[in-house]
C-alpha cells in the first residue's frame, strides 16, 4: 500500500517539506507502518517559557516536520494543531499547502503566554477526534483511523492528576499520545512525564497508549531520522494492543 499522499502532490503543494516527507516515509516502513492511516494532531505549548522557542523557529519546524509524517498517513494535508497554556488558546490548521510561517501567524494573534495545563490541550484533541468521527459515521463513512497525537512540552503540567486522569480516559479510545520534551533534560519538570509515560497496564489504562522523549534545548537539531524514529517507535507496539482489544478497528486488506 502508498502513502495517504503522494510525493508528487508534496512537491506540487510544499516542495520545502520534500526531504522530510521522504525521511518519515523511511521510518513510517522501517517501522512496518506502510499502508496504515492515521489522523495526526499536533499539541504545541504556549507557554511563557516556551517564548525562545517560538522565537527561534522550533516549534515551526517541529510543525514542518509532523506535517511530513502525516503526508504518509493522512490524506487530507491536514494536521489540526492545539496551542494551549494555562487554557487551549487556539485551534488551528497547519496545512501543507500553506506550512511556511504558518506557527507564527497562529501565534501572533494568541496574546498572553500563560502557564501549562496538559488535561484542557488533551480534553480538546478528543474532542475534535470524536466529532470528526461522528461526522464520518453519519455520512457513511467506514471505522475510522486511530489518531497519532504528537504533543510537545517544555515542562510539567500544573494540574498533574487531571492530566493522568485524561490519558486513562483516551486508553479506551483510538488514540496514542507521544510526548516531547524541549528544554534542560535533567529538569526535574520532565519526572512527570516519565512517570506518566509508564502508567501501569491494565490497572490505572487499558493500554499503553503513550511515549515519551526529550528533544534537548536544541530541538531543531535533533536529526529528521531520529526524530521520525521516536515519533513512530511505540506506535505499531500500541496498535497491535489496541487491536487486540478492540480499541481499533482491525485493518483493512
Amino acid at each position: 500500500m502508498t502513502a495517504a499522499i503522494s510525493l508528487r502532490k508534496v512537491e506540487e503543494t510544499a516542495p520545502a517539506l520534500v526531504s522530510l516527507y521522504k525521511t518519515a516515509g523511511a521510518s513510517v516502513r522501517a517501522h512496518g507502518l506502510a499502508g496504515e492511516r492515521a489522523a495526526v494532531y499536533l499539541v504545541v505549548d504556549h507557554s511563557g517559557s516556551m517564548r525562545p522557542y517560538y522565537k527561534d523557529g522550533s516549534v515551526q519546524a517541529l510543525a514542518d516536520r509532523v506535517l511530513g509524517l502525516s503526508a504518509h498517513l493522512d490524506d487530507d494535508g491536514v494536521v489540526p494543531t492545539v496551542f494551549f497554556s494555562t487554557d487551549v488558546d487556539a485551534v488551528a490548521e497547519v496545512e501543507l499547502a500553506r506550512h511556511h510561517g504558518r506557527i507564527e501567524e497562529i501565534a501572533r494573534g494568541l496574546g498572553h503566554m500563560g502557564k501549562t495545563n496538559y488535561h484542557l490541550a488533551m480534553d480538546a484533541v478528543i474532542e475534535h477526534y470524536l466529532d470528526a468521527v461522528e461526522h464520518a459515521r453519519s455520512t457513511g463513512g467506514g471505522p475510522p483511523a486511530p489518531a497519532l497525537v504528537v504533543f510537545q512540552t517544555d515542562g510539567g503540567p500544573l494540574d498533574k492528576a487531571a492530566a493522568e486522569r485524561y490519558l486513562c480516559k483516551a486508553a479506551k479510545l483510538p488514540m496514542f499520545w507521544t510526548f516531547i520534551g524541549f528544554g534542560d533534560p535533567g529538569s526535574r519538570q520532565f519526572d512527570y512525564l516519565r512517570r506518566l509515560d509508564d502508567l501501569a497496564v491494565p490497572q490505572r489504562r487499558a493500554v499503553d497508549n503513550a511515549g515519551f522523549f526529550h528533544a534537548g534545548e536544541k530541538p531543531r537539531a535533533v536529526p529528521d531520522d531520529v526524530l521520525y524514529d521516536r515519533l513512530v517507535g511505540e506506535f505499531p507496539r500500541w496498535l497491535k494492543a489496541a487491536r487486540e482489544l478492540g480499541i481499533v478497528a482491525p485493518r483493512a486488506l
